[in-house]
Order: structure tokens, then C-alpha cells, then sequence
């Protein structure tokens, strides 16, 4: 019997979806989150970890402390970090606090970094005055 009150690792993977296993909802839990197959709408939250397998298909928005894209994903990405690794592939909306981006992988849309960043005016720099005397007026050869 499962007991709620329980405590989960937040590392430890409490849900996998399998490479032939579709599923499409709301899907809510403490523990880490694998998908080897389809996630098509709704919603997946976890103060845990999501992990997209080259197999997995995700079109849904994400809410989770990391998530690991080697997959497909379609949606929006809310996430302290993600990872887009090689073959990983991403169209739609990633808010985060860190992105690593893989060799090989594809992102198509909106990256929004999130987090205290201190402002630096953008400034151009004017060109120094030059030491060199401007003559004015005829030169004689």
C-alpha cells in the first residue's frame, strides 16, 4: 500500500513512462520523472528531476528542478536548470537559471534566464584623443 507521508529521494525515479506507454494528463509526484515514450498534453510537475530518453516524445509543460532533454520536447520548460544534450531537440518556451546545450542539440523558440544578473550598461566605447598633432591648411612636397 502506498503511503503519501513517506519520504522520497528527490534523485530517486518514482515514475517511468516506457518506450511503448503513452500517456496524456496531469502527472504530479516527489520523485524523478523518466520518459522512454509519449507525453502528449497536460502537464508534468516534480520538485524532482524529468529525464527525456532519445525514445521519449514530450508535448507538455514541464515544472521540475532539473530536466534532461535527449529527446523531443514541444511546450514550455520551467526548471532551476536544463540540459539539451547531443540529438536532444527543443520547440517552445525553456524559463531556467542554468542551460548547458550539448553539441548536437536543437533548440527552436524562447530561452528566458531567470535569477539575479547585475545590470552593465551597454556602453560604446568613443575613440580615444589622439596624441598626433591635425595639421590644417597646404602641405608642400
Amino acid at each position: 500500500m502506498l503511503n503519501r507521508d513517506q519520504e522520497f529521494e528527490p534523485d530517486a525515479i518514482e515514475v517511468v513512462i516506457g518506450p511503448r506507454a503513452s500517456f496524456n494528463g496531469h502527472l504530479r509526484c516527489d520523485g524523478s520523472v523518466r520518459i522512454e515514450g509519449v507525453v502528449e498534453g497536460g502537464t508534468i510537475e516534480t520538485p524532482a528531476n524529468v529525464i527525456i530518453t532519445p525514445s521519449g516524445r514530450v508535448m507538455a509543460d514541464i515544472y521540475a528542478r532539473t530536466v534532461s532533454v535527449s529527446g523531443a520536447f514541444k511546450g514550455m520548460i520551467t526548471a532551476d536548470r536544463v540540459e539539451l544534450l547531443d540529438g536532444g531537440r527543443i520547440w517552445g518556451t525553456v524559463r531556467v537559471v542554468s542551460f548547458l546545450l550539448d553539441e548536437g542539440g536543437f533548440i527552436s523558440g524562447e530561452l528566458i534566464m531567470q535569477g539575479e544578473v547585475p545590470e552593465e550598461p551597454f556602453v560604446i566605447p568613443q575613440p580615444e584623443e589622439s596624441s598626433i598633432p591635425i595639421l590644417e591648411g597646404e602641405r608642400s612636397m
